[in-house]
């Protein structure tokens, strides 16, 4: 069994995002629930992580718009645009969910533990260096894979992102970046409108950010093609030293803000792909944070699924309604992976 920890805290309930707002604290505390019905949490740790200091978080973010979202939570809250609100507590909240991903690589790279999911909030992968957006403050794996190159002097990171709505701020903030292969699998088009197969990088970056703008009713098929076809085959040849996962669950047949058609167990096969390429080039050194996913029991199904994986665990939930709706899957999903793979054949020869 492998030893794998999720990092939570109660603080990240007290990050107030407003009546009917999809990213809410329900996520969280439904899904730990789940953990413990499942039993689940009797086979992991669950640990309460250290906050990131404001230092740590200028790996990314400028010290001036670290001070504007604390400036908006002390002075009782506001939103940063139509979709992304502060409250009283966010910036505490937002400090420990980048300070989970900052105590699980330390954990991790100090043998601790082999790899960990961070079930925290606010969510990051939206985040650009100066702006918060798509509900997220702090760019949480952002931040912790210029720590990983800090602290630990890793040169390599590769970044798989499953949400349904492309992470811009992890592109736009390693999109010249050699020291990140940055992939992302999401609905396209939809918010936040970028993530085109064209867009590969540049400079220095360039075929180091790889996306695949699925389009609507991808199913799981087209997801386990593009991993084993293009993305496991990409992250051999790069031989990353650390692998983060931007883990969103809005891909999910049931969210209410996506219309992909993943099951609750297409993120055990997508885990246990990258967790099988983290023990072949980098020890196992794999860690999850959370992103999206708006369909309170299917984002909890999806996350035990997912840590049972890193844990080693036999435990597979299944989706108790029916699969999509009755909805086809899309016809062009395989060929927008060909695309894919055409747009960084120059770079990959794969």
């Amino acid at each position: 069994m492998s030893r794998t920890a999720v990092f939570y805290d109660p603080i990240y309930l007290e990050h107030d995002t407003g009546f009917g707002h999809p990213e809410r604290a329900e996520r969280l505390e439904v899904t730990l629930q789940t953990m413990e019905s499942t039993g689940l949490s009797e086979k992991i740790s669950i640990v309460s992580p250290r906050d990131a200091t404001p230092e740590e978080i200028e790996l990314v973010h400028p010290k001036t718009y670290i001070q504007k979202i604390k400036q908006v939570a002390e002075s009782g809250g506001g939103w940063l645009d139509a979709d992304t609100h502060v409250s009283p507590r966010s910036y505490e909240a937002a400090l420990r969910s980048t300070g989970a991903a900052l105590e699980g690589l330390e954990r991790i790279f100090a043998g601790e533990l082999d790899n960990a999911f961070c079930l925290a909030r606010p969510p990051g992968h939206h985040a650009t260096a100066t702006r918060g957006m798509g509900f997220c403050l702090f760019n949480n794996n952002a931040v912790a894979a210029r720590f990983a190159m800090e602290k630990f002097g890793v040169k390599r990171v590769f970044i798989l992102d499953w949400d349904a709505h492309h992470g811009n701020g992890i592109q736009d903030i390693f999109y010249d970046d050699d020291r990140v292969l940055y992939v992302s699998l999401h609905q396209y088009p939809h918010y936040p409108g970028s993530g085109s197969y064209h867009e590969v990088g540049r400079g220095k970056g360039e075929g180091y950010t790889v996306n695949f703008p699925l389009p609507a009713r991808t199913g799981e098929d087209v997801y386990l093609a593009a991993f084993d076809q293009v993305i496991v085959p990409l992250a051999l040849k790069y031989q990353p030293e650390l692998v983060l996962i931007s883990a969103g669950y809005d891909a999910h047949f049931s969210d209410p803000l996506c219309s992909m058609l993943l099951k609750s167990t297409s993120y055990a096969e997508m885990a246990t792909r990258l967790k099988k390429l983290a023990e072949e080039v980098c020890g196992g050194k794999v860690m999850a944070c959370l992103e999206g996913g708006y369909n309170l029991s299917a984002v909890a199904r999806s996350i035990v699924n997912t840590v049972a994986v890193l844990a080693g665990e036999d435990l597979r939930v299944e989706d108790e309604d029916v699969y999509g709706g009755g909805l086809p899957t899309s016809g062009r999903g395989m060929e927008i992976v060909e695309a894919t793979r055409g747009a960084i054949r120059p770079y990959w020869n794969i």
